[in-house]
């Protein structure tokens, strides 16, 4: 099976800081990458270069096939993004935003408008389609950017913790889409802190510490038994072990006996 990415001795730097250090990997299409990492391990510096909103400062990227540093604008057509912390045009409708994004990926407007439509109405908010996005919770503003990211039918989903703010309903339907995308053979890089929800959906882990792959494989692969947790492992690959002693300590001072 050919791979749909390939990070080949990718490094970055600024001024004296080295973010990250000779990151290599390989992920074939149809798979689920559950990609996680403490805070400031260089997850989001690693999405920035492979989305082209950072340039390297050493190594090779390679989308579908292609070289990303050649084909940058061709490959982010064939791409999909949730952002975590997404800046949405709040003064628009669901309806214009949708409509926007699905022209920019090349869609018509009428497709576009048929589409973000339908995708809403199946997630139970049809309803709010020609409203402003300003008068949306922060589940149905999910749902909208969810939507957005798949209009074009893209081969590479990239999504930030996109089960933000949705409510219980919603998160089985994602989940069940995330499954037949898979199936489709798109491969999807998800990524989030609710560690049992990654070990449920993905069929690869991508662990990242201290701006390099601490970990990656099936989760089968990484754990040491049947027993083992995403959340152990994690704790155990970046040698996280003080949160019981750091949890007595905050129920102390709060004075709770």
């Amino acid at each position: 099976m050919a791979d749909v990415l390939s990070l080949n001795h990718v490094a970055k730097h600024f001024e004296n800081h080295q973010v990250l250090r000779d990151v290599t990997f390989a992920i074939p299409a149809g798979q689920i990458v559950g990609y996680i990492g403490q805070n400031g391990a260089g997850k989001s510096t690693t999405l920035k270069i492979i989305l082209g909103l950072e340039e390297p400062s050493d190594g090779e990227i390679t989308i579908l096939g292609q070289s990303l540093h050649d084909q940058r604008d061709a490959l982010m057509q064939r791409i999909g993004y949730v952002p975590e912390n997404a800046d949405i045009f709040e003064a628009l409708t669901a309806n214009e935003y949708l409509s926007f994004i699905g022209q920019l990926y090349g869609l018509t407007e009428a497709d576009a408008r048929y589409k973000g439509q339908q995708l809403l109405t199946i997630l139970d908010n049809g309803d709010s389609f020609n409203k402003p996005i300003s008068s949306f919770s922060k589940g149905m503003r999910q749902s909208v950017l969810i939507i957005a990211s798949l209009l074009h039918n893209p081969d590479l989903l990239f999504w930030d913790e996109p089960l933000n703010g949705l409510d219980a309903n919603t998160v089985l339907i994602i989940e069940e889409v995330l499954g037949k995308l898979r199936d489709q053979g798109k491969t999807i890089f998800y990524s989030s802190h609710i560690l049992d929800v990654v070990q449920a959906v993905s069929d690869q882990i991508l662990l990242l510490h201290d701006g390099q792959v601490a970990a990656h494989g099936t989760f089968a692969d990484l754990s040491n038994s049947a027993d083992t947790t995403l959340q152990q492992l994690f704790n155990d690959m970046t040698g996280f072990k003080e949160h019981g002693e750091k949890a007595q300590a905050f129920i102390d001072v709060l004075g709770v006996s």
